[in-house]
């Protein structure tokens, strides 16, 4: 081979992986920012990679995802939020309403999809649901309006159920509309309410502490904290054998008594289509809201027994799982 030849086969063999690295930056990003842990929060984005791969974007081909996990924590939401920002990301899809709030927080400028917000008006996150406006659309979970569904199947179950207790993380906006939801449900039902806040998660050790015999039932209000703690709140709960309900199937997985809401993974299968819709230039100002088309009914009848309860047979043939 000619040293002229040598030389040209050099040039070109350096210039490759700069045009390829040319090329994958060209490459759409999507900032995944979850709200909990990548053990709690695992199937969620899962489902969203399998959802964007049947819509023709494949993972490391035609888009690039980062992930990064809050943990629970509000301070993570908004240093992954800034950071995706300093990465220029295409989308950001937040999961939890905490985390879609910090987003917005960090841009007004990159769009941003929330796949699980519990109250997307309420929380400021758009201003309608059929018109959203601004940089962020979604699809809402229900969480507050099904405080009284959840407060109904706890009645089915326990007739005689007077004094519930409800733990809630003090610093999740969203947790004060279903706290509202959960008052006004209560009331109907006659049920006597004991509030149950918490900061940190030492709180969660000193509020079961508080309540020692004040209550028959456990009622949580969910987000990303109390999915992170989840098999601690279930330990104590069995512990002090309080009877417990959920707003999803993690929670039961983790020991809990009963769930019901809306099925999360389902949820964040269905942001993919906003994902994708927006990849293709469509703006998030003019893609409406969407709710919950799953509502999963689960039951864990390990720890039915574990609490010495029989459940109705009407119950369990409603549920849309039962975990033996």
């Amino acid at each position: 081979m000619r040293r002229r030849d040598f030389i040209t086969l050099l040039s070109g063999a350096a210039a490759w992986p700069l045009a390829a690295r040319g090329q994958q930056a060209a490459m759409p990003v999507v900032g995944f920012l979850g709200g909990g842990t990548q053990t709690s929060q695992r199937a969620w984005l899962d489902a969203f990679v399998q959802r964007l791969r049947e819509l023709g974007w494949i993972e490391g081909h035609t888009v690039a995802i980062e992930s990064r996990w809050g943990d629970g924590r509000a301070e993570r939401y908004a240093e992954i939020a800034a950071e995706f920002v300093r990465l220029k990301v295409a989308v950001i899809l937040a999961a939890g309403t905490e985390a879609a709030i910090a987003a917005k927080e960090a841009t007004s400028v990159i769009p941003i999809v929330f796949s699980t917000a519990g109250d997307p008006i309420g929380s400021r996150l758009v201003s309608s649901l059929a018109r959203p406006g601004g940089n962020v659309t979604g699809l809402s979970n229900l969480g507050s309006d099904l405080a009284a569904k959840r407060l109904e199947i706890l009645r089915e179950v326990f007739p005689e159920l007077r004094q519930l207790a409800i733990l809630a993380n003090a610093e999740y906006s969203g947790g004060l509309t279903e706290m509202a939801e959960v008052h006004g449900a209560a009331r109907t039902l006659g049920l006597e309410i004991v509030p149950l806040p918490t900061h940190h998660v030492e709180d969660i050790a000193s509020a079961f502490e508080e309540l020692k015999n004040r209550a028959g039932a456990l009622y949580v209000i969910g987000d990303p904290f109390m999915n992170v703690h989840r098999l601690r709140i279930n330990t104590f709960a069995l512990a002090a054998r309080l009877p417990t309900m959920f707003p999803h199937r993690e929670y039961v997985e983790a020991a809990g008594l009963m769930s019901y809401g809306p099925n999360f993974v389902d949820l964040n299968r269905r942001a993919a289509d906003f994902i994708s819709k927006i990849l293709h230039g469509a703006k998030p100002a003019d893609i409406p809201v969407e709710q919950p088309t799953k509502f999963d009914l689960v039951i864990n009848l390990i720890t039915a027994k574990a609490l010495g309860l029989t459940l109705p047979p009407t119950l369990l043939t409603r549920a849309d799982e039962v975990i033996e």
